[in-house]
């Protein structure tokens, strides 16, 4: 099914070529997951591989008629992979160090994604920090041994920012050592945000577009969704730590303002951000030209509108899968996506796509199928 915003005679008389971005997020190297081609508590390391060898198959397939961009043509090229955090995990039971889980993603995805961009070049990876990315480098409520391990959180840092001398896990400091940058990707001005927009990464984001023409589409992409998490603020109460009985994360730097029920969904942790949620409102009423927003962190295929507190915004969002905590296909292998994001640089144009990585859990070479699709004129 194709929910399609505007028609184009896409491509036609187009000379710069449609780029290609997969795209998933919460991949979560650490742990296992139920069921996986009939057996039980599969690692991820098995899991993950697979979907690296389902990217790889993309170049050879054809789009989908769906009337989105390029539909019924050949990929080809991918020129990046983008995935929006949690690429370790070691919050959870039968976890592993982050340390083994960096050196995992490392060989699997970093060494293991072999399609090519429009040069010829590996495609590039866009990585950014997840919540499970953050605890493991500064701490958890519950306990962690050690208690900190931040080589995921350094692995990202080092790979996205190209710091002139690598951080360690010895010089590592958060929230210093945050991950923001931009990049211009299609036309587009993609901004990547440590976990969330919060006041104190509105601030690197109002220095960023500062420096970019008002008319150009601007593309935000970040672990948490739109409306946010209220566990991820830091802790107003006490010590401002992070503790068992407060469960905040103190993941961002926004300290919580609002009145918390933390019995309200049952696990004890923060609920309400309302207030913060105004504040990226805001920033979103300043900022028009913000056009998109993609996230991983409640995991499932989506493509909805974020209407802010009081419906008075309209932003398009897009949620993907997890291969190892989706909401829908944890339970159902055949659910289990990741997106195709196709970018026209000429018409300013943009479609998603779900990519169905498993549709026959009977035959694990089958190819991918394609399932819905999503096109926004930007």
């Amino acid at each position: 099914m194709n929910f399609l915003l505007l028609l184009f005679p896409f491509l036609s008389d187009t000379t710069a070529p449609v780029v290609q971005i997969v795209f998933t997020s919460d991949i979560h190297y650490g742990i296992t997951r139920p069921a996986f081609d009939g057996d039980s508590n599969v690692t991820s390391n098995i899991v993950d591989a697979r979907l690296v060898r389902k990217i790889n198959r993309l170049p050879s397939m054809l789009l989908p008629n769906d009337l989105g961009l390029a539909a019924g043509q050949p990929i080809g090229a991918v020129d990046y992979i983008m995935i929006s955090g949690d690429i370790c995990n070691r919050q959870e039971t039968a976890y592993q160090s982050a340390t083994a889980s960096w050196t995992q993603f490392t060989n699997s995805f970093l060494h293991g994604i072999n399609v090519k961009d429009h040069q010829g070049n590996t495609a590039g990876f866009l990585l950014v920090a997840g919540n499970h990315d953050v605890s493991d480098a500064i701490g958890y409520y519950r306990k962690m041994t050690p208690a900190t391990d931040p080589a995921s959180l350094v692995g990202i840092y080092n790979y996205m920012l190209n710091p002139p001398v690598p951080i360690t896990s010895a010089t590592f400091r958060y929230p210093e050592d945050k991950i923001n940058y931009s990049r211009n990707i299609g036309g587009i001005h993609f901004l990547f945000v440590n976990i969330w927009p919060d006041s104190a990464n509105r601030i690197w984001m109002e220095k960023d577009l500062s420096g970019i023409n008002p008319a150009t589409p601007v593309v935000i992409v970040c672990h948490d969704p739109p409306d946010g998490d209220a566990a991820h603020f830091r802790n107003p109460n006490g010590k401002a730590d992070i503790n068992d009985k407060d469960r905040f994360e103190c993941l961002l730097e926004e300290t919580s303002k609002d009145i918390q029920d933390p019995g309200s969904k049952g696990d004890g942790k923060p609920q309400n951000d309302s207030i913060e949620q105004k504040g990226f409102v805001s920033f979103l009423k300043k900022h028009p030209n913000v056009k998109a927003y993609f996230h991983g962190h409640n995991n499932w295929n989506e493509f909805y509108t974020y209407t802010g507190l009081t419906g008075d915004i309209h932003l398009p969002a897009f949620r993907v899968d997890s291969p190892m905590k989706g909401k829908l296909s944890s339970r159902d292998e055949t659910k289990l996506s990741f997106q195709l994001i196709s970018i026209d640089p000429t018409a300013k144009t943009l479609t998603v796509r779900e990519c169905l990585w498993n549709p026959n859990p009977a035959n694990p070479d089958a190819d991918p199928v394609w399932g819905d699709s999503f096109t926004l004129a930007l």
